[in-house]
């Protein structure tokens, strides 16, 4: 584990949830009470040499005393020594469980005993979490996570981070078990992460190994209330960095909590998601990020939910705080909101639907050069959409925005060439949708024409020349 000066963010005041109300619903906590109950045969251990007496001497003895927590401070070194060994030496499976459900008791009294596993380590010259990364590998399901929780409380409440190389190896096990089908210990994978993300320095991290795609894509599926709470839960805790809060979005976290919002009936998770809104709002150092966050919250239907929360008695202030704040910011936003900003914020939730601005010749004359800023983010968005979307909507009106682009940028044909979005709209003149067919004959129409200015002055001329044959026949 490496040294960390930034001591503020180890343990942020952040609510606890409630251990015994977890420990009712966790699967690994049930499974943890039952094998308390074991006795191991220590003596024939020693018998067969899998031991050592002083392992021997000092396990026997904590198995029975009443006062642990004074024995282990009594006897530090043997404690780490011990535990550390019978996990190196023993291979039955139910010993094992038993030796990791006592770390995580003796953990779970105090957490300032990984300090005790910590020394231990340091004076071996070996990293305090390799026994327990090693175990996460086993075929038992109980002794992989067991050890997954025991890691993440030497991450969380150690003075000391893990080094680089284990919390890669430990942040790719999390991913891999949460997108596991039918993982019954799902709860406590969550809680894991839950744990981790309460540091800083390991937020970042997650992120670089695709955290946050993993925990929206399960979270737009169907999952319970209380994975749900979980998962955004690890969320919020992210948002309290100030450039993790500004990139959220980008991973359209907006429209996805707004969603679940709208189907929330239990209050834990609404709370958690006016709080992730909040932060959206109030964290981030750059007021344009702010703003935006703003704009799609409003476009994702947040201010209807919220005037219905507001028909709700809450207990918790925090929820009755929460909505006033973001009621407020919103409707502002709504206030200061173009035509532009509604439109870009659209286009980047990835959510098409034809509102207004889209079928405005009026936005598309003022706005159609917008779309080449910050190296054409938006055309290139809409090209993305073309290509990945499967949604017969945002097919359409992707197709329709490329036509009218090209319609009203000079070069705007020469521009989606080189995206790419060409060949794309021609491949939906296939499409097994009417709609989508039909926009996309439309934008190639639109695509094929060299100059739309020329062919305006030509459509004027020759409704001209009718106007004065109509004159001087006197027929239409």
């Amino acid at each position: 584990m490496s040294k960390t000066t930034n001591m503020k963010d180890i343990l942020p005041a952040f609510p606890e949830e409630n251990i015994d109300m977890f420990a009712a619903t966790s699967v690994l906590q049930q499974q943890a009470a039952e094998i308390r109950n074991l006795n191991p045969n220590w003596s024939s251990y020693l018998q067969s040499q899998m031991i050592s007496q002083d392992v021997f001497d000092f396990i026997s003895a904590y198995d029975v005393t009443d006062a642990k927590g004074q024995f282990l401070n009594s006897n530090r070194p043997q404690a780490a020594k011990a535990f550390f060994s019978l996990l190196e030496h023993i291979s039955k499976e139910s010993t094992i469980q038993y030796v990791l459900v006592l770390i995580d008791d003796l953990l779970t009294e105090d957490r300032s005993r990984v300090e005790i596993f910590h020394e231990y380590a340091l004076k071996k010259n070996e990293p305090v979490c390799g026994n327990f990364l090693n175990l996460l590998n086993a075929a038992d399901g109980f002794i992989n996570n067991m050890s997954a929780r025991i890691i993440a409380k030497f991450a969380c409440y150690s003075t000391d981070l893990i080094n680089q190389t284990d919390l890669q190896f430990y942040l790719n096990w999390i991913k891999e078990q949460l997108l596991s089908a039918n993982n019954e210990y799902m709860q406590s994978v969550a809680r894991c992460l839950q744990m981790l993300l309460r540091r800083d320095e390991y937020r970042t991290a997650f992120i670089s190994v695709d955290g946050i795609s993993t925990l929206l894509s399960i979270l737009s599926g169907r999952v319970n209330f209380q994975i749900q709470y979980q998962l955004i839960f690890c969320v919020w805790v992210m948002t309290f960095n100030p450039r993790l809060a500004e990139r959220m979005n980008k991973f359209n976290v907006i429209p996805i909590l707004a969603d679940i919002l709208s189907d929330s009936v239990k209050e834990k998770v609404t709370r958690i998601i006016l709080a992730v809104f909040r932060n959206l709002i109030e964290k981030p150092e750059d007021s344009t990020t702010s703003k935006e966050h703003c704009i799609a919250m409003v476009q994702s239907k947040v201010l209807k939910q919220l005037s219905i929360l507001e028909q709700r008695k809450f207990d918790d202030e925090d929820i009755v705080e929460d909505i006033q704040f973001l009621n407020e910011r919103l409707q502002a936003s709504v206030q200061d909101l173009s035509s532009f900003d509604e439109y870009a914020t659209e286009v980047k939730s990835g959510r098409l639907e034809w509102s207004p601005v889209h079928r405005s010749a009026q936005f598309w004359r003022e706005n159609a050069s917008r779309l080449n800023e910050r190296n054409y983010e938006l055309l290139r968005i809409l090209v993305h959409l073309l290509e990945t979307s499967r949604d017969p909507l945002v097919l359409s009106v992707a197709s329709f925005d490329v036509g009218e682009y090209v319609r009203h940028y000079p070069r705007g044909k020469h521009i989606i060439e080189q995206l790419g979005g060409k060949q794309l709209v021609m491949q939906l003149l296939s499409h097994d949708d009417a709609s989508v067919r039909y926009e996309a004959l439309l934008a190639v129409q639109k695509l094929m024409v060299h100059n739309w200015e020329y062919l305006g002055r030509q459509l004027e001329k020759d409704q001209g020349t009718t106007s004065d044959r109509t004159a001087l026949t006197g027929k239409a």
